[in-house]
């Protein structure tokens, strides 16, 4: 059973974790991931952030946050799901969780950066409706496309 809980102290390194995981396998860890990473309560939470977590069976196999970018528009980030979770259907709880919140929170637009080799998540954003619009430079050297949603 796949039950979708919040960020607490006591599991605050699993989202380092559940991360660094896919961020290892296929880019690299960036300076801008070690920071927000590391300290998630100031870097997320402390400027208006939410950071969930998939837990399977009692075990944190999955995470997702939304982070501010102002009062209207989140960044769906920080979305990742431990390699022997993968295919149970994590991502899509952890997404359809973070669309009814975001919804709660009055968010007008939630933005996400990706990158088009991650087929699977890009195939999971385009079935939730995201749609590619034009990416700025600089603010992940592994995103190759940006999306946005309209709630």
């Amino acid at each position: 059973m796949i039950e979708i809980v919040n960020y607490t102290e006591e599991t605050k390194d699993f989202i380092k974790t559940l991360n660094y995981e896919w961020l290892e396998k296929y880019f690299r860890i960036e300076p801008r991931d070690v920071i927000s990473l590391s300290d998630p309560q100031r870097e997320i939470l402390d400027k208006q952030g939410h950071i969930y977590y998939a837990s399977y069976h009692g075990a944190i196999v999955g995470t997702a946050s939304l982070l501010r970018v102002d009062d209207e528009v989140y960044e769906l980030g920080k979305m990742a799901v431990t390699s022997s979770a993968q295919g149970l259907g994590i991502g899509k709880a952890l997404m359809e969780y973070c669309l009814d919140k975001a919804k709660e929170l009055g968010v007008k637009k939630l933005i996400l950066y990706s990158n088009t080799k991650l087929e699977n998540a890009i195939h999971i954003y385009r079935k939730y409706d995201f749609i590619e619009i034009p990416l700025e430079s600089g603010h992940y050297e592994r995103a190759n496309i940006k999306m946005e949603l309209n709630l």
